[in-house]
């Protein structure tokens, strides 16, 4: 069955918590949809506010090749006509071929929140969706509160229905506004609804009992060819059903088709580009698309994963975008360390004892507190020792920061080849400093050391329990103006713990310069690979 997705990321996505977008970012987001195959973008509600109203004025110049744009409204007021009605001429004033109106399905909504008898509010509904059709507007009609209303009075719910269908609405959709509906419950309604009304038939599901995704499911199971959700799952409360999860169970496990086949690889970036405009985190545990999505941890599963990678992954990362990853932690096996070195032809420079070392040493640091998985440079560096035994590009002497009023300095003194070199340098603050002298007395050895620079600093306290004394993760991001990467260090003592990720990440970036080794980097790559 073709089934039509209608996304209202740039609308109900953006009533969630923390989620805003300029005009800027929902041009773009809507870009991406229209790249993805979404069939309706529903870009805001014109009548409501300003950003809204400009969205749609630029929109306009929007060149999109598959979806439709959709302006979003209520009913008419209970005490204006149509044409009367500012709130629905500003949706036609944003000139959208189709166009979203809700209305009352719930008499206590039409009761408590309208203060208007029930044939008022049908009124209100065919008066509105009839005149939108008569303006030349594709209607998709959304029901409000209908399975609410629905237990509540079947016989008025459903009339509501008629009154949009027989004025002319080319789609009714069920909402469950409240998200408080049991998908068993769900499937009957829509039945019953399905047995009333031919034609198009959508859904519209929040997720406040986490059941929207089922919900919709359960819907089209029913023969409902519309669905709505947002991506990511934003949304207000618990958020709307998740689109990109329905996307994919919809191609890959019942069948139908959506953006199709071709499009669906495209689903992690798009899942993942509207994050980074959203500015929030990505979940990594989010179905499909999160980089966790695909990721084996546990020894037994990544052994399995190397015989055959269904043994532990439903579908192909490939279908939907994303990728395999294996987490090397101490509950990785021989196995993780194999797979990671085979992929790239690196199993042969490492005899069977070295990679048992290098497991053993990977699994001692997580003891510890360190975090591999956030660390690609401190993996990056545990290989390269692997592979270069012995190798000592230097060999700190001393290190001190003295922080007084004022400022703080910090002196660094290091053993080479060639002999002892020391520098001294202020900075705003122990790390800072230490960092600035580090560098500098590398820089005198190794010139290209300069151009790296510390970009990101985050400290984690590991044993909260134990006040000041208790061990701190620091992780460092760094960058040559090529790449970035990240190292991470452990102690009691925030200033040693600082110091391990600034050892680590400039020793990484001498081995790189003395040996460059695409090989090794494309291990790293693929071990911390994540948009």
């Amino acid at each position: 069955m073709r089934v039509f997705t209608f996304d209202t990321t740039l609308r109900d996505g953006t009533q969630g918590e923390a989620v805003n977008f300029t005009s800027d970012d929902k041009l773009l987001i809507a870009h991406k949809l229209d790249e993805l195959g979404i069939d309706y973008i529903e870009g805001g509600w014109p009548g409501s506010n300003l950003k809204d109203k400009d969205f749609f004025a630029r929109a306009r110049e929007l060149n999109l090749k598959h979806a439709r744009l959709v302006a979003f409204g209520a009913t008419r007021f209970a005490k204006r006509t149509v044409e009367d009605d500012s709130s629905i001429q500003a949706i036609l004033e944003a000139a959208t071929p189709v166009v979203s109106i809700f209305g009352k399905s719930w008499d206590l909504h039409v009761d408590r929140a309208l203060g208007v008898s029930e044939e008022e509010n049908l009124r209100m509904i065919a008066e509105t969706v009839a005149y939108l059709k008569a303006q030349g507007r594709e209607v998709v009609y959304d029901a409000e509160h209908f399975f609410d209303g629905y237990r509540a009075n079947r016989d008025f719910a459903l009339r509501t229905l008629e009154a949009a269908k027989n004025a002319g609405a080319d789609v009714l959709v069920l909402c469950d506004t409240n998200g408080g509906t049991m998908t068993g419950a769900l499937a009957a309604i829509c039945a019953d609804v399905r047995s009333h009304f031919n034609g198009m038939l959508g859904i519209h599901v929040h997720n406040d009992c986490d059941l929207a995704v089922a919900n919709t499911l359960a819907a089209v199971e029913q023969g409902f060819a519309h669905v709505q959700g947002c991506m990511n799952g934003y949304g207000e409360r618990c958020g709307n059903a998740n689109l990109t999860s329905i996307i994919a169970n919809l191609e890959l496990k019942l069948g139908h088709t959506t953006i199709g086949r071709e499009r669906l690889a495209n689903l992690t970036a798009a899942a993942r580009y509207i994050a980074e405009l959203a500015n929030l985190p990505m979940r990594n545990d989010q179905p499909y698309v999160g980089r966790s999505a695909f990721a084996h941890k546990g020894g037994v599963h990544v052994s399995a994963v190397l015989k055959d990678a269904a043994t532990y992954e439903h579908v192909s990362p490939k279908t939907v975008g994303n990728r395999q990853r294996v987490l090397l932690s101490d509950l990785s096996g021989r196995g993780s360390i194999l797979y990671k070195l085979k992929q790239h032809g690196l199993e042969e420079r490492l005899d069977d004892p070295a990679r048992r070392e290098l497991l053993d040493r990977i699994k001692h640091m997580e003891f510890q507190g360190y975090e591999l998985e956030a660390a690609e440079g401190t993996f990056e560096l545990l290989v390269r020792e692997a592979l270069h035994p012995g190798l000592q590009l230097f060999e700190v002497v001393n290190y001190e920061a003295i922080t007084r009023p004022g400022g703080t300095t910090a002196t660094v003194t290091l053993r080479a080849n060639d002999g002892v070199h020391s520098a001294t340098a202020a900075g705003s603050g122990p790390v800072n400093s230490l960092d600035l002298a580090l560098r500098k007395c590398l820089a005198t050895l190794y010139p290209a050391i300069a151009e790296v620079r510390l970009t990101d600093y985050k400290v984690r306290v590991l044993d909260a329990k134990k006040g000041t004394a208790a061990r701190v993760r620091v992780l460092v991001e760094w960058s040559d103006h090529r790449r970035t990467w990240a190292t991470v260090g452990v102690s009691e003592n925030v200033i040693e713990a600082s110091w391990r990720a600034l050892i680590d990440a400039l020793r990484l970036e001498l081995m790189r310069l003395g040996e460059n080794d695409p090989s090794i980097e494309k291990v790293v790559e693929d071990y911390c690979w994540g948009v």
